[in-house]
């Protein structure tokens, strides 16, 4: 069983920044890829970006260049830091995790971006 908690969520001007961070616990040892998900009103759950337990990034083509996923394995901790956001970027981010057989969810962060 593995535990996520998201924080580091907000409401932010177009252009400007937010770092979110996601905790895992329970069983850590695991976990495979680490990720973030949002989801805007209306539309489907979409991936942001992943990070595999040796490094390796993905990200999606809408945030290339803007956001960067990384993870601390001695912290138990994976980081989104979102940069040059734009309000279309609006929506609830959600932490994921996969492990063997399971797929675990945060309960999500609300990120907010307006004038």
């Amino acid at each position: 069983q593995v535990q996520l908690v998201e924080s580091g969520g907000g409401s932010v001007q177009p252009g400007g920044s937010l770092r979110l961070s996601c905790a895992a616990s329970g069983s850590i040892l695991s976990i495979n890829t680490m990720g973030w998900y949002r989801q805007a009103p209306g539309k489907q759950r979409e991936l942001v970006a992943t990070i595999t337990s040796g490094g390796r990034t993905n990200y999606a083509d809408s945030v290339k260049g803007r956001f960067t996923i990384s993870r601390d394995n001695t912290k138990n901790t994976v980081y989104l830091q979102m940069n040059s956001l734009k309000p279309e970027d609006t929506a609830v981010f959600y932490c994921n995790a996969k492990a063997a057989l399971y797929v675990y969810w945060g309960r999500g962060t609300q990120v907010t971006v307006s004038s």
